[in-house]
């Protein structure tokens, strides 16, 4: 029988849940994907933000985390990496107005070849895409690491066995899930993917400037 502490559950509980809905650059994947692709690859960009959680989990748990942790270079490296992955997927959202803005191309000439050059592009690579972008996104994220490392290294006793660290650990992806699958799902709603179909070139030049800008913070900070 686990001997489980109490005040250690709910502490894990309730950080995990603080930290899972905090804004953050997974949020703004799981929004981006879900207003211009859909539910289905909304939810597939959150099983792959809670799928990148099992590698956090992994090198925490054999130890390398807190050493991680320890090495500016590991976390500078991963900052580096992860806020280039934002910056380009911010710039490919930006890249119609950046290429109308340098080759000074006239704006009703850009609508429909945009439009007959996606479509099928989506079909074909939508599922594996969204999936990879949601773990992409998280698994390149110091902040994730640096919260699952802290989790385990000072919230966790060190006389916690390793089962419940596990159960710690598929709650923890679980959390992930749920919530941006919700995310997801809230976003894609009716009402909203009415508004989206009028406002989407809006919604692209938003979510890759914010993405940007997120890559940005993360080199500068």
């Amino acid at each position: 029988m686990l001997n489980i502490d109490q005040f250690e559950l709910y502490s894990v509980a309730i950080i995990t849940l603080l930290a899972v809905m905090s804004p953050g650059p997974d949020f703004a994947m799981v929004s981006k994907v879900s207003l211009l692709k859909g539910r289905h690859d909304g939810i597939l960009c959150a099983i792959g933000i809670s799928a990148a959680i099992s590698v956090h989990l992994a090198y925490t748990l054999l130890g390398l985390g807190i050493v991680f942790a320890n090495n500016i270079w590991v976390l500078n490296t991963l900052r580096y990496l992860g806020a280039m992955y934002l910056i380009w997927l911010g710039g490919s959202a930006l890249w119609p107005d950046i290429k109308t803005i340098v080759f000074r191309a006239r704006p009703s000439q850009t609508p429909e070849p945009l439009k007959d050059q996606s479509s099928p592009k989506i079909k074909v690579t939508s599922n594996g895409s969204a999936f990879w972008s949601g773990f992409a996104c998280n698994a390149l994220n110091p902040k994730t690491m640096l919260f699952i490392v802290s989790l385990f290294s000072q919230v966790i006793s060190t006389d916690t066995s390793l089962l419940m660290e596990l159960g710690y650990g598929a709650y923890i992806a679980l959390a992930h899930f749920i919530w941006f699958a919700l995310v997801a799902c809230l976003l894609t709603s009716v009402r909203i993917q009415q508004k989206v179909l009028v406002f989407k070139i809006w919604i692209e030049r938003v979510t890759g400037l914010l993405m940007t800008t997120l890559g940005v913070r993360l080199l500068i900070n």
